[in-house]
């Protein structure tokens, strides 16, 4: 039986995550495999797979902090706010030429910390049952509702200027649900010469790291992480005892537990190291909040 867990998988430029997952289920052989947080075809880097039971777990990974490696080229903005979209308003050289290294700064420190961000329209963001971008795509307007993310460092590595544009090539921290994209376009825009993403990497997804991520061609016989080892990354560990273990599996509370609980979600791991679930408190007990599959290989 196949063992559950977690592969971190390096996506080329032009798949979609989809593609990774449908060469996933191919090269393990099951259909029971799902991703934790979608990166557009153009862009690159770090998915998190999960594979059989784990793919519980994607439910707790897919809210962490990323970092993102990135080129911002100011000068215009796209239809896409990125190199696949369509050029609108090219700025003037000029315009261009006058931007200083003072003005980037206070424009990405007004995009930096806790902002209100506009996602792209070109987004899987739902609105009323249909992607944004499918709607985009058809010819519709799409005016998307703005949303609280936070953005704990966005870095200027390098600067380069080339034919009429500035391409700032930065390093982005980021809570879950911002988009990179859409910095680029407020950057531009707040500069007033317009901006969009031309490369967009992902290197970090929580304690995921894509330096320990294989390459789409390495899928056949990858080694994964196993469900209790991904979950020690993402939450704080509470060790069972066997009958606790077959408690919790069984939904029973453990019954005046709660202080042994650090954190609102914590993985419950039993004596032979196999994840039981993820726990929480509810009153003085501690619940179960979901179980993996008893049998774990």
């Amino acid at each position: 039986m196949l063992t559950p867990g977690i592969l971190l998988v390096d996506k080329p430029g032009g798949l979609t995550s989809h593609d990774v997952v449908a060469r996933t289920r191919r090269a393990f052989g099951t259909r029971k495999v799902g991703h934790a947080g979608t990166l557009d075809p153009m862009a690159t880097g770090l998915l998190v797979i999960g594979i059989e039971g784990a793919t519980r777990l994607l439910t707790y990974i897919v809210g962490a902090d990323k970092t993102y490696s990135a080129t911002i080229r100011l000068g215009a903005a796209t239809t896409t706010d990125d190199a696949e979209g369509e050029m609108l308003d090219r700025a003037a050289d000029d315009a261009v030429a006058a931007i200083t290294a003072e003005r980037i700064a206070a424009g990405i420190a007004d995009l930096t910390g806790p902002i209100a961000q506009v996602p792209s329209a070109v987004s899987a963001i739902k609105v009323d049952g249909k992607r944004a971008y499918d709607r985009v795509r058809a010819g519709e307007e799409v005016e998307l509702a703005a949303r609280q993310v936070t953005v704990s460092r966005f870095d200027v590595l390098a600067r380069r200027d080339t034919d009429g544009f500035i391409d700032l090539d930065v390093i982005v921290d980021c809570s879950s649900g911002t988009y990179i994209r859409a910095l680029a376009r407020d950057l531009g825009a707040a500069l007033g010469i317009g901006g969009h993403l031309t490369a967009l990497r992902r290197t970090r997804v929580g304690e995921f790291d894509v330096a320990d991520a294989v390459g789409i061609d390495a899928l056949e016989g990858a080694s994964t992480l196993t469900a209790a080892a991904a979950a020690a990354r993402v939450m704080p560990v509470l060790h069972v005892s066997e009958q606790e273990a077959r408690d919790l599996r069984h939904g029973k509370r453990l019954h005046g537990q709660s202080s042994r609980l650090t954190a609102s979600e914590v993985a419950a791991i039993d004596p032979h190291g196999a994840l039981i679930g993820v726990v929480e408190t509810r009153g003085a007990d501690i619940k179960s909040a979901m179980n993996m599959p008893e049998v774990q290989g």
